[in-house]
């Protein structure tokens, strides 16, 4: 059986029959995988000893996962797939023309495919190498509940993706955030289950009655800076560039479409931060199992102190102006976490626009398609992608640049939660409201109609 006959042959979701699903059929599904979500990452593994990811706590919430959970893998397998495959195609290693039918949907089954290998590779890395510790005898029941999950992850998010509203991807990170800053803010349950009043909200009032200026101040500007951070990448979400289109069939009507300075949205970002993640991950495992810390990094208690997870790692600036426990080296690992973050944001969106027919080629087509034209222009589609080509890859650049830069920054301001985290849940929620807003408000009901509205 060659390769063409294995993606043909791959297990998938069904999409559905209709063009355009209704409001309450996509809610429903959406609601549906996230309940299960939750569910899935409350189900501890079966026969596990120790749990030695637990430490990676910042890191579960990027991979949109729950260590020590049946879903242990989280969206890993999903991303690294998609990196690889994306860096073969822009290097010109795998040649598949992405702009037919039928590349697109080989470049798919290739992806499948992949996720697929790493399912089973990283369920095994996990086990072996003691990052989720079997007990005897149970190494390949662990592993197999693991390559369950990954599955099930696979699949939520192939039934997000073609039932409900955005990706799975994005919703499992949305889900963990907001989760993780509701705690932030409210906990007050300790690890033993006595009160300790750990949220920053109760942390800030406990601080004022005793007298505690440093804790209030750490916690207020933790608070202050989320709030922030939200208003700014909210109001950064809003640029666009609007280009003029009219029907060539019917005069005076006009539209204008829209092209978001962060052109290829939050995708950039999630590829960056997982791919952190996993050499921060990579690099934790492999000090487990040699017993001492290699060149990828070195840990104590979960934070990096040394090698190159270290040097990536961003640091929270204001913690350490605030009690006086800033150093020199701190300067340079902000320099060089921005920068990791601007320049493979650039790299990421530029593949992301090539590989998911968001490229002036595939749009123009789009645009051609919906019998629009540009006034002023001749109906030639090739006009109309050099029109668009004079926006597409500029805004490409300069949105990932940005949207890096952004996430760098938020890393090491401190905020409530991870500065990366906290970037893609708002950009997430806020294209949901918007992809909620624009498709499919027409068949709401009237009252949620009136405020997705206003």
């Amino acid at each position: 059986m060659n390769l063409q006959n294995i993606l043909k042959n791959l297990p998938e979701v069904e999409k559905p029959v209709e063009k355009k699903l209704s409001f309450g059929v996509k809610a429903k599904w959406t609601l549906i995988i996230l309940a299960a979500f939750f569910v899935l990452a409350n189900i501890p593994l079966y026969g596990l000893s120790n749990n030695a990811l637990e430490r990676f706590d910042n890191l579960a919430v990027i991979l949109g996962t729950d260590f020590g959970s049946i879903i242990s893998l989280g969206i890993g397998p999903i991303v690294m797939a998609s990196i690889i495959l994306q860096l073969l195609v822009g290097a010109k290693i795998l040649a598949i023309d992405l702009t037919s039918a039928e590349g697109k949907k080989y470049f798919q089954g290739l992806q499948k495919l992949l996720v697929l290998f790493f399912i089973v590779f990283e369920a095994s890395i996990y086990v072996l190498m003691r990052g989720l510790e079997a007990a005897p005898g149970y190494a390949g029941i662990v592993i197999l509940q693991l390559c369950l999950g990954g599955l099930a992850i696979m699949f939520m998010d192939e039934i997000t993706s073609k039932w409900g509203f955005g990706s799975g991807v994005s919703l499992f990170i949305a889900a963990g955030v907001s989760w993780r800053l509701f705690t932030a803010l409210f906990q007050f349950i300790g690890p033993q289950g006595g009160f300790d009043p750990s949220g920053r909200v109760l942390v800030l009032f406990s601080s004022i009655i005793g007298g505690n200026t440093t804790g209030a101040i750490l916690a207020a500007a933790a608070i202050l800076i989320t709030i922030i951070i939200f208003l700014f990448v909210v109001w950064m979400q809003s640029l666009k560039i609007e280009i003029p289109l009219s029907f060539d069939r019917i005069r005076g009507y006009a539209m204008k479409w829209p092209l978001a300075f962060f052109y290829t949205s939050v995708m950039p970002v999630i590829l960056v931060s997982a791919l952190e993640a996993n050499i921060q991950l990579g690099a934790g495992l492999v000090e487990k199992w040699q017993g001492h810390a290699t060149i990828l990094g070195g840990f104590s208690g979960g934070t990096p102190i040394s090698g190159l997870a270290y040097w990536l790692s961003g640091v929270d600036l204001l913690q350490a102006t605030i009690t006086s426990s800033f150093t020199n080296d701190m300067v340079f690992r902000v320099v060089i976490h921005v920068l990791f973050y601007v320049s493979f944001s650039v790299l990421f969106a530029a593949f992301w626009v090539k590989t998911s027919g968001m490229d002036a080629q595939s749009q123009a087509k789009n645009i051609m398609a919906s019998g629009l034209t540009i006034p002023g222009f001749r109906k030639d589609e090739r006009i109309l992608e050099s029109v668009l080509d004079r926006y597409i890859m500029p805004l490409t650049i300069m949105g990932g640049a940005t949207i890096g830069l952004i996430a760098g920054i938020t890393n090491v301001v401190g905020g409530l939660v991870a500065g990366t985290s906290f970037l893609l849940v708002i950009m997430v929620i806020y294209q949901l409201y918007q992809s909620i807003a624009k498709q499919h408000s027409m068949d709401m009901h009237p009252a949620l109609r009136k405020i997705i509205k206003e």
